[in-house]
């Protein structure tokens, strides 16, 4: 697992020391009147979008903020638009993860799994460019570091 962030981003998170530290300061930068975005750039499944869900309901229990759930890069074009284009009043956590698999793209060099990649970072670069309160979570697999991440990212409220 790797977390990145901008300096900005970096320097408000500075001093975590665990990835459910890092987690809670980030969700510590909530204002009244903001939300969540979780941008999945990981393979949408039901159990993928249940724990998720969860993780959106413990939010909106625990911080009493809005949230939104999209799976990339099909939101782009949709609410990703609102969230680099509209008031800074989001807080972003963006979860990669590498494919188990790939495939080509017939008659092109790249591949699905690296056009998907590109897409994150583009998005990402623009939510850092534009002062978001932004971390990108890339997890090696979405076995148990899938559930790691969850794990910590639910603990992460409970403060």
């Amino acid at each position: 697992m790797r977390v990145y962030a901008d300096p900005a981003n970096a320097a408000a998170l500075a001093g975590a020391s665990d990835l459910q530290n890092l987690l809670a300061l980030h969700f510590a930068r909530l204002h009244p009147n903001d939300y969540v975005a979780l941008l999945a750039f990981i393979e949408r499944t039901p159990e993928h979008a249940a724990d998720l869900n969860s993780l959106r309901a413990a939010l909106v229990t625990r911080r009493r903020v809005a949230t939104c759930l999209g799976f990339g890069p099909r939101f782009l074009h949709s609410t990703g638009q609102a969230y680099k284009g509209g008031p800074a009043t989001g807080v972003f956590v963006q979860i990669t993860a590498d494919d188990p698999f790939d495939l080509p793209i017939p008659d092109r060099s790249l591949s699905f799994s690296v056009v998907k990649a590109a897409q994150a970072q583009g998005d990402l670069a623009v939510l850092y460019e534009r002062g978001r309160r932004v971390l990108r979570v890339h997890l090696a697999d979405l076995g148990p570091a899938w559930a790691y991440f969850m794990e910590n990212a639910l603990k992460s409220l409970e403060k």
